[in-house]
This record gives C-alpha cells, structure tokens and sequence, in this order.
C-alpha cells in the first residue's frame, strides 16, 4: 500500500509539474493623446475595442509639463484591473514611453507617435529630420500649437474640412517645456511595442515615425492616412492596438 501511494503522489506531482501555466488576457487599453487634439478623437477606436470586450480609458493631459502628463497617465494605470496596454499617439508617444515603466503596463502601442530613447526628447528627435511642416507657433508664455489655417493640411487632411476646421480652432497647446523635457526610462527597452507608421503624414515626417520604431525593436505597420489616422483608420488602428493585446497575455 505504501509503494502504492508514493507513486501515485509522484504522478500527481508529475502531473502538477507539466501542467501549463494559465495566462492571463489583457482587456484593459488606455489610450493616451498627443499635442493639438483632445481625446475625444479616440471615440471610434474606442467604440469598435469596446465591441471586442476591451475595457477603454483615455487620458486627458494638461499637457503643462511631460511629468504632468505622466503623473496623468499613472494615474488612470491605476485604476486599471489587470495588465493593461498603453497607447501614444503623436506626443502621447513620449508620456506612454515614461509611464509605460508601471508594472501593470503589459506592451505598448505607437500610434503616428514619437519614440524617445532615454535622454531623447520631442523637440531635440524633430531635428533629427527634415520638418514635416514649418507652422508650428508659440504664445507669449511658451505654449506650442498649429497655425490654425495650415491645421488642417498639416494634422487631418484626410477628415472632412468642416471637421479639420473645427479641430484647428479647439486645438490643446502644449508647454514648450514638455517638448523639450528628456524621457529618463524608456519603457520599450523592457516591454514589446507596436508602431503605426502614418504615411501621410504631415505633422511628423514619416520617416522619422520608421526610423524611431526600428530603433525601439516595435512591430510596425504602415497606413496611408494623415497624423489624425486614428480618426480616419480608426479600424486599423483598433486592430493594431487589439494584436499588441493579444500577443502580450500573462
């Protein structure tokens, strides 16, 4: 009897030993925006990831300092249960970078977006390449934003004109000083990324968007569409964010 029962603790040790580990799925994105738009623009993308049974938060920035804008998206990571993936868009793409070092974070999504490396920052990777566009102007207190008549040329040509218009004259400025501030962890360096290349972009020169993907090692797509692809490609965008959610179940 008692041989009997070792080898059948044995096989049930065995067996315990050899079992998979169960992974866990990831259904929370939080999606944060870049310079010059809000939001809400991310409703479409938002709308078709919830149809999919992913659960969706946008940050809203204040777009006052790269450690505000941090300090945002940390805190909507926070309210997150589970692992969670982390979408930049355009300038967005530097506050993911930093605030994609939070252990809930399971991989990161590029949308049209910068890439910094640690020590990079927005301003000093625009003159890293030729200008996608020279419209860019200051207020009197160092708020960065887009000539209101080249907006829709520059970030949307591919929207409607009433609706680039719109979005020229709501555009939320960005502080000079969170252009110019350093990413001091890159989080792409410890977790796998995704990159969408906007082809047709003209707020962020397409080729600087490759070159800062090949540098992080992201899995890239490229997609004809404007810098506001997420509210033109809003499918291929949610597709993208849904493959990164996928690929990076615990």
């Amino acid at each position: 009897m008692l041989r009997k029962f070792i080898a059948a603790s044995a096989v049930a040790l065995l067996s315990t030993a050899v079992t998979p580990a169960q992974t866990v799925p990831v259904k929370n994105i939080v999606i944060v925006h870049g310079a010059f738009a809000d939001g809400s623009g991310w409703r479409r993308v938002a709308d078709i990831l919830g149809k999919d049974g992913y659960t969706v938060s946008v940050v809203q920035e204040p777009l006052t300092s790269l450690a505000d804008d941090v300090a945002a998206t940390k805190r909507v990571l926070d309210l997150q249960q589970g692992p969670t993936i982390l979408v930049g868009h355009s300038y967005g793409g530097a506050v993911v970078t930093e605030a994609g070092n939070a252990p809930n974070v399971a991989g990161l999504v590029y949308i049209a977006a910068f890439i910094p490396d640690q020590g990079d920052s927005v301003v000093g990777l625009l003159s890293t390449f030729p200008p996608a566009n020279n419209d860019m102007r200051a207020t009197k207190d160092d708020f960065l934003y887009i000539d209101p008549a080249a907006f829709p040329a520059d970030f949307a040509a591919d929207l409607p004109q009433e609706q680039a218009k719109f979005m020229a004259h709501s555009q939320p400025v960005l502080a000079k000083a969170a252009g110019g501030a350093p990413v001091t962890a890159a989080a792409w360096r410890q977790k796998k990324s995704w990159a969408l290349v906007a082809t047709n972009d003209h707020n962020i020169n397409p080729d600087l968007e490759r070159s800062m993907a090949k540098h992080a090692g992201s899995e890239i797509i490229e997609v004809p569409a404007s810098h506001a692809v997420y509210i033109s490609k809003p499918i291929d965008v949610a597709r993208l964010i849904e493959r990164a959610a996928k690929a990076s179940a615990r």
